[in-house]
């Protein structure tokens, strides 16, 4: 079994919305979002697949959020939790096309330090 990431970032405000603290105020991040997917064989240049390709597909996505009030983007509260639920959701069927490989997870950090997963 082999798994790889990729990673990329964009640049995004948000508010929670009925939440009590400082988060409630309009504010913003350098998203930070890694996709991992894996896959039991490599093909003949041993790659699970072009660490391109995935970056492509993440950009694509996240070109939508970035420099972006998420509240106005996403149908749900902006969490970094239901962000990486949205990129999973968009992302996985672009993968589809590639049968031999899995969408494992989407993590999102909204700092260094704090961190959202979604996995099916």
């Amino acid at each position: 079994m082999f798994k790889i990431s990729v990673s990329t970032t964009f640049d995004a405000a948000h508010f929670l919305k009925d939440y009590d603290g400082k988060c409630a105020n309009l504010h913003g991040h350098t998203w930070r979002v890694e996709a991992e997917v894996e896959g039991q064989t490599t093909n003949d240049l041993g790659l699970l697949i072009d660490f391109g390709m995935i970056k492509d597909y993440l950009k694509e996505i996240t070109s939508r959020l970035d420099h972006k009030l998420l509240n106005d983007v996403l149908p749900v509260n902006p969490t970094a939790e239901n962000i990486a639920r949205y990129i999973y959701q968009e992302l996985k069927p672009k993968l589809m096309v590639y049968p031999e490989i899995k969408l494992c997870a989407i993590k999102v950090w909204e700092s260094p330090n704090n961190s959202a997963t979604f996995m099916e």
